[in-house]
């Protein structure tokens, strides 16, 4: 049975973990897995799926959360980001899936929307959905098509707080730093009062890149392997408002880097950020909107966020690799599980 980081001894970091140590810690948040195994023939292998964050369990359309994006290399095929740059919030829950299923989760997600709230395409104008990708298409027959909008659908019906981590998923077919990757989550208590948590689909980087463990040659051409692509959600229950999303967005990605990532050319890096702390609502009487008690930004809280955000971020792409398990793919193709053994070897910067 793999385990997370922690669980095999190790941990990253000086801030305390939220109760699961995981994206679900901050309140509200709900997460929800679809995984797609299938053997049609050698070729025509499908490894692939669609992962579902819910970031309340009201209407997401009605009551919108503040929110933002951070773009770190561009090499992806995401929809709803020019939006969430724009206007600031989210009104959807954010899909997770493979590049080529893009399309699917996006239909799927509007039905799923229209049919919880009529008014969306009449009488309330459009909806924003957001999907991020990454390829799977090493492991995964991507040409298949697989994932359909039933599975878009399904995975959001069935989010839950305790969710599950590695080869499931979005993240069933991905690989990171040559070995296993797929879906890991990791949180952080900061200031003693609010919790920051992270979900990774890690789909980059090539063995010689990770740091602290001893390189092993793979028993591939790694060069066969797309550049790849990570996802990263942050959420937080802290007060912050999109300007200040994007800061903590942006800390993320130095998260990414200190497991050593290049951000490849071919790399999509992507972060969305978004706070629970408080809705903004669709319709509304005043013209005006509330004054809310945002977090100062020189207040000695936010670089606590902010260190919260790279340590969830760093923990959560570790947790992707030691709770993915081996995968076999098409064309006879194997994305190996990062060996344990292998940890217990490496060394953390200043030990």
């Amino acid at each position: 049975m793999r385990q997370k980081l922690r669980d095999l001894g190790f941990s990253i970091g000086t801030l305390p973990t939220g109760k699961r140590n995981q994206i679900t810690d901050v309140s509200g948040v709900r997460v929800g897995h679809v995984t797609v195994r299938e053997e049609r023939d050698e070729r025509t292998v499908i490894r692939t799926g669609v992962t579902a964050v819910l970031p309340h369990g009201g209407n997401w359309f009605l009551e919108k959360v503040p929110a933002a994006c951070f773009v770190l290399n561009g090499f992806g095929k995401t929809a709803g980001l020019v939006q969430v740059e724009e206007l600031g919030t989210i009104e959807s829950p954010m899909m997770l899936t493979s590049t080529f299923s893009v399309g699917a989760v996006w239909q799927g997600t509007l039905e799923y929307m229209m049919e919880m709230t009529p008014e969306i395409g009449d009488t309330a104008g459009s909806v924003n959905i957001v999907v991020g990708e990454c390829n799977d298409s090493y492991l995964n027959a991507a040409r298949a098509l697989a994932v359909t909008k039933a599975h878009a659908k399904q995975a959001i019906a069935e989010a839950r707080v305790d969710m599950e981590e590695g080869a499931v998923g979005a993240g069933t077919g991905m690989m990171c730093f040559g070995w296993k990757g797929g879906v890991g989550s990791s949180s952080r208590i900061a200031g003693g009062m609010y919790t920051v948590g992270t979900l990774v689909v890690s789909n980059f980087g090539r063995r010689e890149e990770l740091r602290f463990v001893p390189y092993v040659p793979p028993s591939f051409d790694e060069r066969d392997v797309p550049p790849g692509s990570i996802m990263m959600i942050v959420a937080t229950d802290a007060p912050l408002d999109a300007r200040q999303l994007k800061r903590l967005a942006k800390r993320a990605a130095m998260g990414l880097a200190r497991t050593g990532s290049h951000v490849h050319h071919g790399s999509g890096d992507i972060v969305i950020a978004f706070s629970t702390a408080y809705t903004i609502p669709h319709v509304a009487d005043s013209v005006h909107q509330a004054l809310l008690p945002l977090v100062r930004d020189d207040a000695p809280l936010m670089n606590e966020l902010f260190q919260a955000a790279v340590e969830a971020t760093e923990e959560a792409i570790w947790n992707s690799l030691t709770m993915a398990e081996t995968t076999t793919g098409r064309n006879g193709r194997v994305g190996e599980a990062i060996p344990y053994s292998l940890l217990q070897r490496m060394k953390w910067a200043g030990e």
